[in-house]
């Protein structure tokens, strides 16, 4: 069993028309239409739904788990995170999107790279964003999804390749805190009256280190730091640092403005994942796209995602919504 999520947002498959026989002749694999495309799978479920008969008696020996446990057809990770938190209970927050239907939402899985993920009731097409995908992420709405490639991958990079990087490391320790509490609260002590984001005036990055996802797609695209001097103190590693993550945020405020223009409607922004735990990262989201950030109790929405995945399989729950 394939799950519906993976071959249509990877793979071209529709859930109206199943798999497409002239693009898999047009790119010379043609041998996969064969027998119904049995090589590649050809009974395609939808993420929820369980699968065969549950666990197998290896499997179950293996993870120390009861054989015939119910197994759920999956979602990509990323998707999996869109999931767990793009329906979160916001009543009484005096949010925008409190009392509209999700498609007002957009959740953002930021890790090593990030996915932003907006729902919609027709299909819309964004130049640059991947999908519109049916039912690929909630049932019954289409999935459109933009990316930047290296997000967390790309601070961690500027930041420990820093000459100062061992004199973070030092202080960090000396502080029992970690190398980005330290950062974080070094910018609030060197910010004197202005917000901290003032600080940055004269310092820009552009971050596309490991090309460009969306909206621009040119994976030829090259990072770029204008301002750079011939200090090389903590204060200017902290400075890289917070511009590295306004450059991420503007990213994310490009990749929401090009979804807007084609048509979807956006008021609040749901975060998960590492960079979500950093207030920094969060904070700079807030200010440069101008829209509320949505925490969630749980931080771990993927695996809430993957859990809601279960609770289905298991017939606890008769749909995902």
């Amino acid at each position: 069993s394939r799950s519906l999520c993976t071959v249509v947002c990877k793979w071209t498959y529709t859930s109206d028309g199943g798999w497409d026989d002239s693009f898999w002749k047009i790119i010379g694999l043609e041998d996969l239409v064969m027998d119904k495309y049995e090589k590649i799978g050809n009974h395609v479920l939808s993420p929820g739904e369980p699968v065969g008969k549950g666990l197998t008696p290896e499997a179950a020996k293996d993870l120390g788990l009861p054989e015939g446990i119910a197994v759920a057809a999956s979602l990509i990770d990323a998707h999996a995170g869109g999931l767990g938190i793009i329906g979160a209970d916001v009543k009484g927050h005096n949010l925008p999107c409190e009392n509209q239907p999700i498609t007002s939402r957009v959740a953002m899985i930021c890790g090593t790279s990030s996915c932003h993920m907006g729902v919609s009731e027709t299909p819309i097409f964004v130049p640059g964003v991947w999908g519109p995908y049916f039912s690929a992420m909630v049932p019954g709405l289409w999935l459109n999804e933009g990316g930047q490639s290296a997000t967390g991958k790309l601070i961690d990079h500027v930041v420990r390749g820093h000459v100062a990087f061992p004199e973070l490391q030092s202080k960090a320790a000396a502080s029992a805190c970690s190398i980005y509490t330290y950062l974080n609260s070094h910018l609030d002590l060197i910010k004197k009256s202005l917000p901290v984001g003032f600080l940055t005036v004269d310092l820009h990055v552009w971050p596309d280190f490991h090309g460009n996802r969306s909206p621009l797609t040119d994976l030829t695209l090259k990072g770029m730091v204008v301002g750079l001097t011939l200090s090389r103190g903590l204060d200017e590693l902290a400075l890289i640092y917070l511009a590295t993550i306004q450059a991420i945020a503007l990213g994310t405020r490009h990749i929401l403005e090009t979804m807007e223009a084609a048509g979807h409607r956006i008021n609040t922004l749901f975060l998960c994942g590492g960079l979500s735990k950093n207030p920094l990262f969060v904070q700079m989201h807030a200010d440069i796209t101008g829209k509320p950030v949505v925490l969630s109790k749980e931080v771990e929405s993927v695996l809430v995602g993957a859990a809601i995945l279960g609770a289905c399989a298991s017939e606890d729950f008769a749909s995902i919504q």
